[in-house]
């Protein structure tokens, strides 16, 4: 077992039993142009993770354990995706309009592809899923109980939605989670900091919080 100094107290886990889950950095989220962008928001605060992340993700592989990749996008016919998600509010683009991308979150379409920076290797997962959550309508439970995983680490955007609801949906189905603390982020800087004490309020309730650093020095020490 492996021990991490975490919040709000240490992190153990066994290496051979954990996996990374590094949730939906995609270019319609993270690039000017994007999806994100079009809402309005400062897609440079989620930009500036990608490093990190990129660390992260190289602490894995260095060590041998599983990457998975996820991104939120749907069929080109929206079947997969409730009229409630694509009408709510007034954007200037809506779910499957076209945008500098390609169709906006569309599976197979640039925008819906993750950053280069962060291309997923041969042979890592991609999972790609309808919801906010990582387990909702995807194989990822079975992918992780054929490989018997037991502890997650977790990354990506925003913290405060898709990696929060993971996160929550993984503790309930019994997962042990970690959230690499700066390898996540939000277009509200303020969300982050009220996500991240949600999840390691109460003993650690969803999970604990680390910095990316520690957890790789844990991984290949």
């Amino acid at each position: 077992m492996v021990a991490i100094a975490a919040d709000p107290f240490e992190f153990t886990f066994d290496p051979a039993q954990t996996a990374l889950i590094v949730i939906d950095m995609q270019r319609d989220f993270i690039e000017p142009g994007g999806f994100g962008a079009t809402l309005g928001n400062d897609v440079s605060l989620l930009q500036a993770i990608v490093p990190t992340v990129a660390d992260l993700i190289a602490g894995f592989r260095a060590a041998g354990l599983p990457v998975i990749h996820t991104r939120e996008c749907h069929l080109p016919d929206l079947s997969d995706c409730p009229p409630a998600k694509r009408l709510r509010g007034a954007p200037s683009l809506r779910i499957g309009d076209p945008g500098p991308m390609g169709r906006v979150l569309i599976a197979g379409e640039p925008g819906a592809e993750i950053v280069p920076d962060l291309a997923p290797l041969p042979g890592e997962i991609v999972i790609d899923k309808p919801g906010k959550g990582a387990f909702y309508a995807t194989g990822l439970g079975d992918i992780l109980a054929a490989r018997g995983i037991t502890h997650l680490v977790f990354a990506g955007v925003t913290t405060e939605v898709c990696v929060q609801t993971t996160m929550r949906e993984a503790n309930d189905r019994g997962y042990r989670c970690l959230l690499a603390a700066d390898a996540t982020e939000s277009y509200f800087p303020e969300y982050k900091k009220a996500a991240i004490d949600m999840i390691i309020a109460q003993g650690a309730i969803v999970g604990w919080a680390a910095p990316t650093a520690a957890i790789v020095e844990a991984l290949n020490g």
